[in-house]
């Protein structure tokens, strides 16, 4: 089982040389340098230029290196896509596609620009078109030669777009959070939770963490370093959750359970439904370990 934890995914502008540096010392699971949104017109030659020779230097460790480039319509989209080519990341994020025919025609932008088979494709679910369309979005992940593997709610973006005004509990957004997870289950993909604005609620941060792992985020984006600690915490399979599926795990596998297809661990009933379930935390759970200890 291929588990990568991205319990926490921090956004870094490509123009600050000073944030590029000290994202080598952050616990975050994944940065997000950031080409797009947190760059003005004026500096965007500039920040691609610091990016390319950041990920080339290397320095990241366990940390998974993604670039949101500028949309491949704009005047900066193809300069970004060479400078992925040479710097060669982990994963590119795309912004705004609205259908699945903009995430094929952004996989074969990245071939034919050379970017190597290792790096990814991530897709920013921000636009209300791409709400409408994420299940055609995600399934580009199921055709011969896709990159896609990961989903990341644009919040900020289908707020301006829809009108909302979103309340505390966010229940005004649950449709596009849901429909997202949803989608990205489908077709097995990952998917992050949007930001949370107010960098210096904790507290609000912490809540807002619990409810999109509760709803079934894997991670979620974040703008602040500080917002990191919390993001790895929440995100994480409690210990208690992980011995439990040890349990659940060791006892499918006893020879005297061999061949059923529903058994009793600590009392109560679990089906291979669950075995599955407990397979995937315990690899969670020994993945962020690992990178703990690297």
């Amino acid at each position: 089982m291929d588990i990568r934890p991205r319990r926490s995914a921090l956004y870094m502008p490509g123009s600050n040389a000073r944030a590029l540096e000290k994202a080598r010392s952050l616990p975050a699971d994944a940065l997000i340098l950031d080409l797009e949104d947190a760059v003005a017109p004026e500096a965007k030659d500039a920040a691609r230029a610091q990016v390319w020779a950041a990920v080339q230097a290397g320095g990241y460790g366990r940390r998974e290196v993604v670039i949101r480039i500028n949309a491949l319509d704009t005047p900066w989209g193809k300069a970004d896509l060479e400078a992925v080519a040479a710097a060669g990341p982990d994963a590119v994020l795309v912004p705004k596609p609205g259908s699945g025919a903009d995430i094929d025609e952004a996989t074969r932008a990245l071939t034919s620009a050379g970017v190597g088979d290792k790096t990814r494709l991530w897709a920013m679910i921000e636009t209300p078109r791409a709400i409408l369309n994420v299940a055609d979005i995600a399934a580009a992940a199921r055709r011969p030669g896709a990159r896609l593997g990961c989903l990341v709610m644009g919040t900020n973006d289908l707020v301006k777009e829809t009108r909302a005004e979103l309340s505390g509990n966010r229940l005004e957004a649950l449709y596009w959070l849901s429909a997202a997870i949803t989608a990205a289950r489908a077709h097995g993909l990952d998917v992050l939770d949007g930001v949370y604005n107010n960098f210096k609620d904790l507290e609000g941060f912490r809540r807002e963490c619990a409810q999109g792992r509760a709803l079934g985020f894997d991670g979620k984006t974040l703008i602040h370093p500080d917002q990191v600690a919390i993001a790895n915490a929440v995100f994480a399979p409690p210990e208690a959750e992980v011995a439990f599926a040890r349990r659940i795990i060791a006892a499918f596998e006893d020879p005297r359970n061999r061949g059923k297809g529903v058994i009793t661990v600590d009392d109560r009933m679990v089906e291979l439904l669950h075995a599955e379930m407990a397979r995937r935390t315990v690899a969670i759970a020994e993945a962020i370990a690992a990178a703990g200890a690297s």
